[in-house]
C-alpha cells in the first residue's frame, strides 16, 4: 500500500510503498520508479494527506537510493490504498532492492485484502 510520496498530491512524482506485518505495523517494502504524467495525473484526488500525528510513519526517513544516506523529501499519505507493482526478486529483509514499477491503484481492493509482509 502507499504510505508515502515524493512530489506534491497534486503531482506525485514516486511512490513510497509498505505492507502491514503480522503485529499490524505498517513496514516499508520500497519505492517506485518516477511516476509518468499520466500515472500522475490519475492519481490525483486518490491519495489524500495523512492526519497529523497518526501516521506509523510520523518519524521516519527514507533514503534516495539503496545503501545512499541521502533522504528523500516525502509527503506522508493515509495509508489506505492498495497499489499494483512490477517487482524483481532481489530483496533484503523483506525490501525490495530496486525500484519497483506502478502498474495501478486498486481500487477495488480493500488494504485489509493485502496479506501480511
Amino acid at each position: 500500500m502507499v504510505g508515502a510520496i515524493t512530489g506534491t498530491l497534486s503531482r506525485p512524482r514516486t511512490l513510497i510503498l509498505g505492507r502491514f506485518d503480522g503485529e499490524g505495523r505498517l513496514r516499508y517494502v520500497g519505492k517506485t520508479t518516477q511516476i509518468s504524467t499520466m500515472a500522475a495525473q490519475q492519481l490525483v484526488g486518490q491519495l489524500s494527506a495523512a492526519s497529523m500525528g497518526t501516521h506509523p510513519w510520523k518519524d521516519a526517513r527514507f533514503s534516495t537510493a539503496w545503501g545512499n544516506r541521502d533522504v528523500l523529501d516525502t509527503t506522508l499519505v493515509a495509508p489506505d490504498r492498495v497499489a499494483e507493482v512490477s517487482v524483481d526478486t532481489a530483496q533484503d529483509r523483506g525490501v525490495w532492492r530496486h525500484r519497483v514499477r506502478l502498474a495501478r491503484l486498486r481500487l477495488d481492493m480493500p488494504v485489509d485484502d493485502v496479506p501480511a509482509a
